[in-house]
């Protein structure tokens, strides 16, 4: 018997398989399905056309599988139990209870908002995969920009040639404080900008988030002063381990100080206050639900 090129396989033939060869009898199965025998035979010989293989023995008292039969009856109920599953699995992904998110995010939301707002969404929905990346804003943009990713903890603005493509929702702000070495605090409780005037500054390149740079650059300049800048660094840690290391100060967001680096001291600056912002990102036109259900987290 040859492949019918015609026809396709249908699980309606499979099911009706599946009948028969449990049951061992068109008769029983054709009660099973609720229908009549002819249109079960007939279906049987449809799909074997189909297979291009005899899948039972026929006689006047009883059926058995053929070789054929016997190979496609483990597949075809394994194919079946996956085809129920697919409703479940639909709604699942619809409802954003599965599915998979690309998520971005700048340093200093892993000392802030990143780690609560993972916990909560994990709680609800388990069954998505999460993909966590480290990036600057600037190429956390560039990455919205060509679809690299689903959503990015950024600090804004958003530039002017992307608000059209991007949508943007503040998550968090909080205030800029003072990490200056160990050694420069002397058991201090409150230490002024002006009393670290001599040590460089380390901070952000412009480039990658000129908001941070500018707030930062803000708080010396509101205070009268002009900051000799000593290092840049893009990442978090980085900056702190620096100024562990006594290569210079920086003004961090509050947040960080949870880090508790040995030989860093941090202050409140209530005479140059300042705040930093931290947003979510993402494109309008990225209608995945596992990505509308994080960004509900923070639209409540």
């Amino acid at each position: 018997m040859q492949v019918s090129e015609s026809r396709s396989l249908e699980l309606r033939q499979l099911r009706y398989f599946l009948a028969v060869a449990e049951e061992m009898h068109f008769g029983r199965a054709a009660a099973r399905l609720h229908m009549t025998q002819p249109p079960l035979s007939q279906a049987i010989q449809a799909l074997e056309s189909t297979l291009g293989a005899d899948l039972f023995i026929r006689n006047t008292r009883n059926i058995s599988l053929t070789s054929a039969g016997q190979a496609l009856l483990p597949e075809v109920k394994r194919l079946l139990q996956h085809a129920q599953s697919l409703p479940e699995l639909a709604q699942r992904a619809a409802s954003g209870a599965s599915g998979h998110l690309s998520l971005a995010f700048v340093s200093i939301a892993d000392y802030s908002i990143l780690p609560p707002s993972l916990r909560e969404f994990r709680r609800d929905h388990a069954g998505v995969h999460i993909e966590l990346r480290e990036a600057t804003t600037d190429v956390q943009l560039l990455a919205l920009e060509n679809a690299e990713i689903d959503a990015g903890f950024l600090i804004p603005p958003i530039p002017e040639k992307l608000q059209n493509l991007l949508h943007y929702q503040k998550v968090l702000s909080e205030q800029l404080i003072l990490a200056v070495p160990e050694s420069q605090a002397k058991g201090r409780q409150r230490l002024r900008l002006v009393d670290c005037v001599d040590l460089p500054l380390i901070l952000f390149p412009r480039k990658i988030a000129p908001a941070l740079h500018d707030a930062i650059l803000g708080c010396f300049h509101s205070a009268g002063l002009t900051p000799a800048i000593g290092q840049e660094a893009i990442q978090m840690q980085t900056i702190v381990g620096l100024v562990s290391a006594g290569m210079g100060i920086a003004l961090v967001p509050q947040s960080v100080s949870n880090l508790q680096r040995p030989g860093v001291s941090y202050f409140d600056l209530p005479e140059a206050s300042a705040n930093v912002e931290i947003g979510l990102a993402w494109r309008r036109d990225n209608h995945s639900a596992a990505l509308a259900a994080f960004a509900h987290l923070f639209n409540r």
